[in-house]
């Protein structure tokens, strides 16, 4: 025989609710998992910008070093009488090619600053002002000429570009040219690798990486095109900040439209920059 207490002394303990220190626990352990998952977000975009840097901005500077080493001159240079301009090959003094013709200091030669890129590369100003147009001579064809091996990028025939994710997760091109930029240009004078499609956050681990510091003006890894590059007379002023961030354009303070670049919802697209790397030689 059971005592006659029993079935209401099980109905009340099944009936009973969680205890404070229970669902304290349980909140604790909640906020655990999910401070995880965001830390767990963050490691893994920090381990793609270094793997976009390693394997793929790196190895273009190395590719661009060692094209120096083997030609003599700069990529896309004249051997005969080389500018020491990227793609000086096609550059002229009074309408002549340079096959032959005198050497001169660069204000002396006209059709010069083009990019070279892989193909079409992308348009005049179509970034912003210090868009330069295209070179006739292909960037991969160069490499090749010269035996020199590109970074994978995408796949055979798109060694230039690479894809990732910003950090919203949309899928985002970064895609590299040279060129060689006319003294007093503030984004950087002399011979320049040119990436395009650099998120606000990428460009800052670059910059920070190239220089050792985060400065959209000064040292040789700058914003192309920022606005204080374009109105600032002299590039030595010191902390000019990257001109956008991961959820907010380059335009201060400026109301973002719902289907503008750089809003801040999670679903919009983040804000793309293009920097120049000003190169050794």
């Amino acid at each position: 025989m059971r005592p006659s207490g029993w079935k209401r002394a099980g109905k009340h303990l099944a009936e009973g609710g969680f205890t404070l220190v229970e669902m304290a626990l349980v909140l604790v352990v909640i906020g655990l998992i999910i401070g995880a998952l965001t830390v767990g977000k963050d490691v893994v975009r920090n381990a793609e910008y270094q793997k976009i840097a390693s394997k793929f901005v790196m190895e273009w500077k190395r590719g661009y070093d060692e094209y120096y080493q083997r030609a003599g001159v700069v990529l896309g240079d004249n051997q005969i009488a080389p500018t020491y301009m990227v793609n000086g090959k096609e550059a002229w003094i009074g309408g002549d090619n340079l096959s032959g013709a005198v050497a001169g200091v660069p204000e002396n030669y006209g059709n010069t600053g083009l990019k070279i890129c892989k193909g079409q590369g992308y348009p005049k100003n179509s970034i912003g002002a210090g868009d330069s147009n295209l070179a006739r001579q292909d960037l991969r064809e160069l490499m090749q000429k010269i035996g020199i091996r590109m970074p994978h990028g995408r796949g055979e025939g798109q060694e230039d570009r690479y894809v990732y994710n910003d950090s919203n997760g949309n899928a985002v091109e970064l895609q590299i040219c040279f060129q060689w930029n006319p003294p007093g240009t503030i984004s950087g004078a002399g011979n320049v690798m040119v990436l395009r499609g650099l998120t606000p956050d990428l460009a800052r681990y670059l910059d920070q990486l190239v220089d050792g510091k985060a400065d959209a003006l000064e040292g040789r890894f700058r914003q192309q095109d920022a606005r204080s590059n374009t109105r600032e007379v002299s590039s030595q002023r010191p902390g000019m900040e990257w001109g956008a961030n991961n959820t907010y354009g380059q335009e201060e303070g400026a109301r973002q439209s719902a289907n503008e670049l750089g809003g801040n919802r999670d679903e919009d697209r983040v804000v793309l920059l293009t920097a120049q790397w000003i190169m050794d030689q």
